[in-house]
């Protein structure tokens, strides 16, 4: 099942981009594009989800439901 988290990123001094979430502790990707910390951040997330499950057997995170907003970003 496909669950919504919400990424905060920010582009960091060194040039590269961090993403955190206040909805699945310890989420912290790193990456040189915003891509690539988005794929890793998705690979964290579902690790980290996984092990949630496992210890706790639920997870508190919405579902994808049929529509949502989701941000594109395009180079102009």
């Amino acid at each position: 099942m496909e669950k919504i988290v919400n990424l905060h990123i920010e582009k960091l001094p060194e040039g590269v981009y961090l993403a955190t979430s206040d909805a699945i502790q310890g989420l912290v990707a790193q990456g040189r594009t915003i891509q690539e910390t988005l794929e890793i951040a998705r690979d964290v997330a579902k690790k980290l989800l996984e092990a949630r499950s496992e210890r706790e057997g639920c997870q508190a995170l919405p579902s994808a439901e049929d529509a949502f907003d989701y941000p594109l970003i395009v180079n102009a």
